[in-house]
């Protein structure tokens, strides 16, 4: 019972204990790749939701370490992100009224708020969301954000910055840079080598990434690039330390409502990346279990100095890319970051932003999957159509927004299915058990006096008239009819409307001294049957365990077809 509790509640404690030595190397190196990403990117990601550089280191280090211990991806990167921090800057700026210690403080009290949101969310099992992220919307989405990691990290490659933060505008401030000379050949010497250097020990024992990091900084240092080439920058000093003094009540009551959108959006962001790494790896990640670790790991950021943070997009892949097995990369990415700040803060001063830069589209390409997307065009096209739109709206609307269009759009080709399933009257082939589709097999015959359809989808409202008028139609083709069969082990659920759609086909088939006989139907949508008062209309006599068996009793002959067949 203790070591179910624990893989459940506490999965890296069960991951620690089931630890292979043979990982150990990857997941170090990979944590100091990562090192030198998470750093950049909590102080820039700090800085645009207006709270002091130091913030979003906090942001980074303990999140991570929480979740460590309670997140049940191996491999997720928790930390600031791009899509949070403008929200948390209009949450908590105008209620700081300028200043610097309160703005700490309720951002803070926001990343509390959001993660006691989503550790309820996951404690109501409200996770089961991420079941709706079909193979389709994760290959969408991953192109998707492949596209912008990497457009979004072009103008770093070749030394300059831009402000924007839109496909379109980086495509656009990408170009206006190029054509106004600010590309720096040192920085695209730099990026270009780390790339070179990363593909090329792709296939080798050699750590490419972590080579590339260090040799960018030693010639940085050696032949002083760090005055004119852009860099990460220092570390500012200060361990991560609790700051929610000076908190009201009325705070709580001014945040609760951006905690809830900013809950919403990081759920969706890393609910659908742990997923999908997850798929990538052969594994499986329980979308509540996920959302509860989120939770945890932001309200501990925010005890300590923090602010709300999700999923990586850009530092994930990094991390899969380096080698990394487990969180512990992320527990070795946080304590070398607390090492830094203590021992050696300049050292980040001479990182090339550029050479950052490259090993984050090495990463983002690495997730691109033409391939998967190629076969969904030549299997599915709607399937294809739905990747599409993931793809679309992730790169053109927003990560959020992107997911909940291709989940819309997936509930509406389902219902399409559903509304018009695929119907068919079956027959006898002769010595073959079964009943076949006639349309399918030229071979088999209808039965002297009987027809059999089959329906394959649920009955509801939508589809309950059509179900109606296809039986109707096949029964007036037909001569001499006496009874009708229907396969019904395809129709898992009834709704009301649809109930009346029988009843209606029943009293015309009587009309025509016609039985209606349901063979194979589940208890469970016999139940229903009951539930709806036809218990009298539809007695046991209608209901047969099978085909074979149904036409066994019409007509008083025993073959031993008791397998109906597509």
């Amino acid at each position: 019972m203790r070591a179910a509790a624990s893989s459940r509640w506490l999965p890296g404690v069960e991951v620690f204990r089931r630890y292979e030595r043979a990982w150990l190397r990857d997941d170090v190196i990979a944590g100091a790749v990562l090192t030198a990403l998470l750093i950049p990117a909590g102080i820039g990601y700090a800085q645009v939701a207006g709270l002091p550089p130091q913030a979003g280191l906090y942001a980074t280090v303990v999140p991570l370490l929480a979740y460590a211990i309670v997140g049940p991806s191996r491999i997720l990167v928790l930390g600031p992100d791009s899509s949070l921090a403008p929200i948390i800057a209009a949450s908590v700026l105008p209620l700081a009224a300028g200043s610097p210690e309160r703005t700490v403080a309720l951002a803070g009290l926001l990343a509390l708020l959001m993660g006691a949101i989503l550790v309820l969310g996951g404690l109501l099992r409200i996770g089961f969301v991420t079941d709706l992220l079909s193979k389709p919307i994760r290959i969408g989405y991953l192109n998707g954000i492949a596209l912008l990691v990497v457009v979004g990290q072009l103008p770093k490659l070749l030394g300059f910055s831009v402000d924007s933060t839109s496909l379109f505008g980086n495509l656009r401030s990408l170009v206006d840079g190029i054509a106004d000379g600010a590309v720096d050949a040192t920085a695209l010497a730099v990026g270009l080598g780390s790339m070179a250097v990363i593909v090329a020990t792709r296939r080798s024992r050699v750590p490419g990434v972590a080579l590339a990091v260090v040799v960018s900084v030693l010639m940085t240092a050696v032949f002083g690039w760090r005055d004119h080439l852009a860099v990460v920058g220092a570390l500012p000093e200060g361990l991560p330390r609790p700051t929610l003094q000076g908190l009201r009540w009325d705070d709580v009551a001014s945040l609760i409502g951006p905690a809830f959108g900013i809950a919403l959006i990081a759920f969706a962001d890393t609910g659908v990346l742990s997923r999908t790494f997850a798929a990538r790896r052969g594994a499986t990640v329980d979308g509540s279990r996920e959302m509860t670790a989120i939770g945890a790991a932001n309200i501990a950021g925010g005890l300590l100095g923090g602010f709300p943070v999700s999923a990586s997009s850009s530092r994930t892949p990094v991390a899969e890319q380096a080698g990394a097995h487990t969180q512990l990369a992320g527990v070795v990415g946080a304590v070398l970051i607390v090492g830094f700040v203590v021992l050696a803060p300049g050292v980040t001063g001479y990182l090339p932003s550029s050479a950052l830069a490259a090993v984050v589209i090495v990463a983002a390409v690495s997730l691109v999957d033409l391939r998967g997307l190629r076969w969904l065009l030549r299997t599915n096209r709607i399937e294809a159509a739905l990747s599409v739109s993931a793809l679309v709206g992730v790169t053109l609307v927003g990560v959020l927004q992107g997911i909940a269009i291709a989940i819309g759009l997936s509930v509406v080709a389902f219902v399409n299915q559903a509304w018009r399933p695929y119907r068919a009257e079956l027959g006898r082939i002769a010595g073959v058990r079964g009943y076949h589709d006639l349309s399918r097999n030229p071979a088999a015959a209808r039965l002297p006096g009987i027809v059999i359809v089959r329906f394959d989808a649920p009955l509801f409202f939508a589809n309950g008239g059509i179900f109606d008028d296809f039986v109707r139609s096949i029964v007036d083709g037909v001569e001499n009819v006496h009874t009708v069969i229907l396969a019904a082990a395809p129709i898992t659920d009834i709704d009301s409307t649809a109930v009346d759609e029988l009843v209606e086909l029943d009293d015309f088939l009587r009309s025509r001294d016609i039985t209606l006989v349901i063979a194979e139907m589940k208890d469970p949508v016999k139940d229903r049957i009951r539930r709806y008062h036809l218990a009298d209309r539809f007695g046991p006599e209608r209901f047969m365990p099978t085909v074979g068996a149904a036409v066994d009793a019409i007509t008083g002959e025993f073959r031993g077809d008791i397998e109906s067949s597509p």
